[in-house]
């Protein structure tokens, strides 16, 4: 007759993983992947005039803020734990090579000096690009259907400039133009604004998960597609050599774009390069979870701590998140 408590496992009895899952207090002790607030960067759509707070219908819980509406956003993130913010700017007026780009009083700017007065500590990411500034919604400066290379990398020069003297903390181009990085480090050296960081978008791939950020930024382009600046999604080596060249030009900060579909870029970055690798987890991914949430058909806080987890796990060390308040909130919770 069998003995009903002798062991049925075939495995050794010492190699049983359920021990280290038996309760919440265990799991945190053997917990390889840590997420926090302090990773997060906050991205804010900055507009023209004061007190507009105008929510982006594709992107429920996302805002079109003017500069001091920034400031009461920015100022509760920080007050949640958030370090960061990363701005992009809606100017009221657009033109063929997106001139207000560099504008002294553009939104971005005009943020900027406010955020960095009223919270110095925070951290002020800017974006650099024209695609928000051109009227025909392009990266750069066109002939015919053509971006024009260096006449592009001219202006994002200008555009880096006004932000450094504004205050920002980091300048982040995105146009993924060649040279870019080397160009903006040598302009920001020589006005003496040694100290600020770049953050490149060193591998941003010709994504179909940009779409909710067209609509809250007004960039969507008037003709064609990007692919012939940005990555093509099937490519990794390339993804490798666009942030090797952009780590030699002087980018502090290395970014993948999008995040969660290319968690095996993000791993191969930060595993090849060793610098600080950033992700964004973009309009598209954000999206889709708020989308599925208010159907109910998933859990709208698992899913986004669990997709941001996995950002983290894949190597990225800070990550790009509309979701960067909530998280923290629920971080902080425990």
């Amino acid at each position: 007759m069998s003995n009903p408590s002798a062991p049925t496992s075939s495995l050794p009895l010492q190699r049983r993983p359920r021990r280290l899952r038996r309760s919440a207090g265990i799991r945190g002790l053997v917990r390889e992947t840590r997420l926090s607030p302090e990773q997060f960067i906050y991205p804010l759509f900055i507009v023209e005039g004061a007190g507009v707070r105008r929510e982006v219908p594709s992107m429920p819980g996302v805002f079109q803020l003017s500069a001091d509406e920034a400031v009461a956003e920015a100022r509760a993130a920080y007050g949640e734990g958030v370090p960061a913010v990363l701005l992009f700017g809606l100017p009221a007026h657009k033109d063929e090579v997106g001139s207000s780009a560099e504008a002294p009083d553009g939104p971005v700017q005009a943020a900027t000096r406010l955020l960095k007065q009223a919270l110095p500590d925070l951290v002020v990411v800017t974006d650099v690009c024209l695609c928000e500034y051109t009227s025909h919604g392009h990266c750069g400066v066109l002939r015919g259907e053509e971006i024009l290379n260096d006449e592009t990398v001219a202006r994002l020069v200008g555009a880096a400039l006004s932000h450094a003297k504004a205050g920002a903390d980091i300048v982040a181009p995105s146009d993924m133009m060649d040279g870019r990085v080397a160009a903006i480090r040598a302009a920001l050296d020589a006005e003496g604004f040694e100290q600020v960081a770049i953050m490149s978008y060193a591998a941003k791939y010709c994504s179909a998960f940009y779409g909710p950020f067209r609509d809250a930024a007004d960039s969507a382009p008037q003709f064609g597609d990007r692919r012939r600046h940005q990555m093509d999604p099937p490519n990794i080596e390339e993804a490798l050599r666009e942030v090797e060249m952009d780590l030699e030009e002087g980018a502090d900060i290395v970014m993948v774009k999008p995040a969660l579909p290319y968690l095996d870029v993000i791993a191969r970055v930060k595993d090849t390069f060793g610098h600080p690798t950033a992700a964004y987890q973009v309009s598209g991914e954000y999206a889709m979870v708020k989308a599925a949430a208010a159907h109910g058909w998933i859990d709208e806080s698992r899913a986004m701590m669990e997709s941001l987890i996995a950002i983290r796990r894949a190597g990225a060390d800070m990550i790009i998140t509309y979701y960067a308040r909530e998280a923290a909130r629920l971080l902080r919770r425990g």
